[in-house]
């Protein structure tokens, strides 16, 4: 019973007022500094440029992270995480693999600005997950982005394996087929800037088109559909 009531006591105190409040602070600053980050660059971006963007001092971004690099490792934890939960939603559902393929690739290019911006930082500074931190909470974050990432790779090699067995997409080695996937994908955002002469849409269907071939199926497969209803008709 009385740890009954110290658990009930717990969650008590992670719902009050003041622990949301600073949650929606926290993630305040991870929008912020994802924006300034994957806009500015990473290393041209101050520490103090993003407590004056979010309006806070200095000294309050310690408050939710020891140090810039915290920061990133927890946007870059964060992208990836959602990356992931986007996958599954359109993956985890029945039907034909090539045509799950085909929405999933789609879906990679069906961001917001902001997303974007996160893609470019994520891409440019993946370097850094290599190093390891003598910080225990910049490790701790770096750890968890890098978990995540492997957990996002053995996802798609575990569809794609899927589709082989299934007979709709042509067999080869699943994790060299992944790498392959998300390397063409993810070197859109090296050079991809929101606003610029050409458009998400037309670069998706530019991209989409060439990752077909490279798994080796039609690019008349290359179909846009509804992937917000989707996603919906999955959660």
């Amino acid at each position: 019973m009385a740890q009954e009531a110290d658990n009930r006591g717990r969650r008590t105190k992670a719902s009050t007022p003041s622990s949301r409040t600073n949650g929606a602070k926290r993630q305040r600053i991870l929008d912020v500094a994802a924006e300034q980050f994957g806009s500015s660059g990473y290393e041209d971006t101050k520490w103090a440029d993003i407590a004056t963007a979010v309006g806070v001092g200095s000294t309050a971004l310690y408050h939710y992270f020891e140090s810039k690099q915290h920061c990133l490792f927890v946007i870059m934890e964060q992208a990836v995480h959602s990356a992931h939960v986007r996958f599954e939603d359109l993956t985890s559902r029945e039907g034909d693999a090539a045509e799950i393929l085909v929405d999933v690739l789609y879906d990679g290019y069906d961001l917001t600005e902001r997303e974007v911006l996160r893609n470019r930082l994520l891409v440019a500074e993946q370097g850094l997950l290599a190093n390891r931190r003598t910080s225990p909470r910049e490790e701790e974050a770096r750890q968890s982005a890098r978990a995540r990432t492997r957990d996002l790779e053995f996802a798609w090699g575990t569809f794609l394996a899927r589709g082989m067995e299934q007979g709709s997409i042509p067999k080869y080695d699943a994790r060299l087929l992944t790498n392959a996937i998300l390397g063409l994908h993810n070197s859109v955002w090296h050079w991809y800037r929101p606003g610029g002469t050409r458009s998400l849409e037309e670069v998706a269907d530019f991209y989409v088109a060439r990752l077909l071939a490279m798994v080796g199926l039609p690019a008349e497969l290359a179909v846009r559909r509804d992937l917000s209803a989707l996603r919906s008709a999955a959660s």
